[in-house]
């Protein structure tokens, strides 16, 4: 009997050892130690690569896109379609963007595709309707827009339906208008777009890509200066 006690005691000593050794090891030292190393040398992914504008403030991560809509005319009416705002540079089509009360720029509702085959009639047919809304938004008085002009990104969503890319073709086919509603000159804005431009990682991987948040950033910086 003496002999169990004891036994049972020492496997329960043993294991309380092996337990609060562990959660030093891995709960405290190991943690700890990841997130120096990561602070350390890569601050800005640890943080959620987040975007400042000019004062310091947090407009969100450059790793996932933003919706530039105009605030609802009716806010509790979740039917009424939300209308870009056609100051700012606009994304590419997405409903896993959604808006809040902190940011109405950025809330994640959903992510996903939309899953439907290519000759769905009713991707067809969002495809049309987006096609036609690039074409009437970004025509100016000096600018024509033509249907054929409309790149692919400018009418589909992404995979995730997250992308804070766009193309440069997108970016460029907005900057007229983008010019003219921000009292801008179009070579201004287009450098915007320029230096805004990230090439192919490791020069040959993917395509060339703008970040919207970012573009847009620096967009409200060269507006609030003009």
């Amino acid at each position: 009997m003496n002999n169990s006690v004891s036994t049972t005691a020492r496997l329960l000593g043993a294991g309380l050892r092996a337990l609060l050794v562990l959660t030093i090891v891995c709960g405290v030292a190991y943690p700890l130690a990841v997130t120096g190393i990561a602070q350390a040398l890569f601050d800005d992914k640890a943080n959620g690569s987040e975007i400042k504008d000019g004062s310091g403030h947090v407009v969100g991560s450059s790793l996932i896109g933003q919706r530039y809509d105009l605030p609802k005319q009716n806010p509790d009416d979740p039917q009424e379609a939300a209308k870009p705002d056609l100051k700012w540079f606009q994304p590419r089509p997405s409903n896993g963007l959604g808006a809040n009360s902190v940011n109405t720029r950025y809330s994640l509702i959903l992510s996903g595709a939309t899953n439907k085959a290519g000759d769905n009639p009713d991707l067809v047919k969002l495809v049309d309707d987006a096609k036609a809304a690039v074409v009437a938004d970004n025509s100016t008085a000096t600018y024509e827009v033509r249907p054929k002009d409309v790149p692919a990104d400018a009418v589909t969503s992404s995979g995730s339906g997250l992308d804070p890319h766009i193309s440069p073709e997108y970016a460029r086919l907005q900057v007229h208008r983008v010019a003219e509603r921000n009292g801008l000159a179009v070579e201004q804005v287009e450098k915007l777009v320029e230096d805004h431009t990230e090439g192919r990682q490791l020069g040959f991987m993917g395509e060339p890509r703008v970040n919207v948040l970012e573009l847009n950033t620096a967009l409200r910086a060269a507006a609030a200066h003009r």
